[in-house]
């Protein structure tokens, strides 16, 4: 049986540009879902996007490092930088404060249910969240997270766990393989969730392409999508425009979200034209 694979986009609000990108691919046939940034500055923009294409499945990307926050900060202060107003902005910040038991879990789940809900007040079905710079590989996050998704009718979540398959593919740097080797010691935690046990929030059985963060280009995105094995996987990318807009944004992803758009449009169509090729889903087809 051939695989199913979501195309998924991440960063969807965060650029006039990054919207219009994902709006061009997923009207183009080679994206069928992209996270929304309730904090993004091009918020508005992303959701007026979202209403006129339906068959585009938008889920929620919870930002908890680096941005503004969606709820009051006094109402959260263990999730924000010393300036008491805006979130840590180096996700190396946030993870020792959360293993090191300084971020309240009442603080994760409030400032997440506060950008859930300002989508679903927009009018957004959210099919399912995420997070910003995978911050749920820690099961300090999951749980809020999955508490959220349970309680406000949203059936998915992702798995931020890529396969094994991807690994001996070796894409991406030897640093960053081994960061995700390391955080690979969580998954058994994120499995063990009774709302992922249960099937109560539906997820994949990996993500794929987040070792290529940063280099994901037409090879590397053939490859992925040829060697996929049967299952369910969402490949998570980041295309957009890099332009005057996306450089008053703080992001380490700048001309290669041009180069994933790139591959985008020439490897997806090849590879569907290939016989037995992947079915392409959103979350709301799990």
């Amino acid at each position: 049986m051939a695989p199913r694979i979501i195309l998924n986009a991440d960063d969807f609000g965060l650029t006039p540009g990054v919207n219009r990108t994902i709006e061009h691919l997923h009207q183009a046939g080679v994206l069928t879902s992209a996270t929304l940034m309730a904090n993004g500055d091009s918020v508005e923009d992303a959701v007026r996007i979202a209403h006129a294409n339906p068959g585009l499945g938008v889920g929620c990307h919870i930002v908890l490092t680096d941005g503004t926050p969606v709820s009051p900060p006094k109402s959260i202060p263990t999730l924000l930088h010393s300036d008491g107003r805006q979130l840590r902005p180096k996700l190396v910040d946030f993870v020792r404060d959360l293993l090191l038991g300084r971020i309240s879990p009442a603080d994760i789940e409030r400032e997440a249910l506060a950008q859930v809900r300002k989508l679903q007040q927009a009018g957004i079905n959210v099919t399912h969240l995420d997070t910003h710079k995978h911050t749920h590989l820690f099961p300090q996050v999951t749980r809020p997270l999955l508490r959220i998704a349970a309680a406000n009718s949203i059936r998915a979540i992702r798995n931020p766990f890529e396969p094994q398959w991807t690994r001996r593919l070796n894409h991406g740097s030897t640093v960053r393989r081994l960061q995700m080797l390391l955080l690979d010691q969580f998954r058994s935690a994120f499995e063990a969730q009774p709302q992922v046990r249960g099937s109560v929030v539906l997820t994949t059985d990996g993500s794929i392409g987040v070792s290529a963060t940063g280099e994901l280009d037409a090879a590397s995105l053939a490859q992925i999508m040829t060697a996929a094995p049967e299952g369910t996987w969402e490949l998570v990318c980041h295309p957009g425009a890099n332009d005057a807009d996306l450089d008053r944004i703080t992001t380490r992803l700048r001309a290669h979200r041009e180069i994933e758009r790139d591959a985008l449009l020439t490897v997806v169509p090849e590879i569907l034209s290939h016989p037995n090729p992947p079915q392409l889903i959103n979350y709301s087809d799990l």
